[in-house]
């Protein structure tokens, strides 16, 4: 599916492809080299968003206002039949660190996740909600408002947010009740600081990969998790936790954009990331605030 939108005058596009729930690993690939194919028409300027069904994001069902009606393939199976899937996933992003070494993660969807020393996001499609702990930092802020705004970004502006601090909590409004219900029922505490851990290193394992073509053939290597990793000449895999991003470099090869977003999806598997877990190839130049945000 191909998104196209303006800012400032200037046309930008978003490419979604998406695997049902018994896609082969040959009709996922296929997939992706088409979206390439698609890509590389519009200049390479796309971003690229591998969407699954049951976990699909909020833009892409945002483009369904009556919502997904999911079909049984178009040749007879023994799989079971595919019931549709209208609803977003609603999900708890947990926002720690200090410094540049401030990550996001998801963690379950309950009260019990939440602590005073970090900053929290519950996101749930148009609405999201910002709580912060009245001891979290004023990197974990920052990131948690950066996060937030990239969220509105992504879905076209229309995301209502509300702000929920920790002394507020107690609240007995609709905003509050719903924040709540969302995590399962309202407590009288959460846990202290000291729960949430230490500061000093990020939540999340991070990883940056390499794809390079140099030697003759495609070939994956580890690169420090720095923004001053990135050069125009390859593509990198960025793994920040709770999402994976694929980093085309203007001055790459045919090859290594052709297959970029094939080894992404390699490496979820090679990972052991969930098989929901976002996938955005983005290029040089037209990053968004979500990738960025991690540097």
């Amino acid at each position: 599916m191909l998104k196209t939108y303006k800012v400032n005058d200037a046309l930008k596009w978003d490419v979604h492809f998406w695997l049902g729930e018994f896609t082969t690993q040959d009709e996922a690939g296929t997939a992706a080299y088409k979206t390439v194919e698609l890509d590389d028409f519009l200049g390479g300027f796309p971003v690229e968003h591998r969407e699954v069904q049951g976990y699909e994001s909020d833009r892409f069902q945002g483009y369904f206002p009556k919502g997904i009606q999911i079909l049984i393939g178009g040749v007879d199976t023994g799989f079971k039949h595919v019931e549709a899937a209208t609803s977003h996933r609603t999900r708890l992003l947990h926002i720690k660190g200090r410094g540049k070494n401030v990550a996001a993660v998801e963690v379950p969807l309950t009260s019990a996740s939440l602590n005073s020393g970090d900053a929290f996001i519950v996101d749930d499609g148009l609405v999201v909600y910002l709580f912060m702990g009245s001891r979290a930092g004023i990197h974990e802020k920052t990131k948690a408002n950066q996060l937030t705004r990239g969220l509105d970004d992504e879905r076209g502006g229309k995301v209502e947010i509300h702000v929920i601090g920790e002394f507020d909590m107690h609240k007995e409004d609709d905003t509050t009740n719903k924040f709540w219900s969302l995590l399962g029922g309202r407590v009288a505490s959460i846990k202290s600081a000291a729960a949430g851990g230490s500061d000093d290193a990020p939540v999340a394992v991070r990883n940056m990969l390499r794809l390079s073509d140099a030697s003759g053939t495609l070939t994956l290597t580890p690169v420090d998790f720095a923004k001053s990793s990135l050069h125009s000449s390859d593509v990198f895999i960025v793994d920040v936790g709770s999402e994976v991003f694929v980093w085309v470099g203007k001055g790459t090869t045919e090859r290594e954009r052709k297959y970029a977003l094939q080894f992404g999806q390699k490496y979820l598997t090679q990972a052991k990331k969930p098989a929901w877990t976002p996938l955005s190839r983005v290029v040089e130049g037209a990053e968004n605030e979500s990738m960025l945000s991690h540097f």
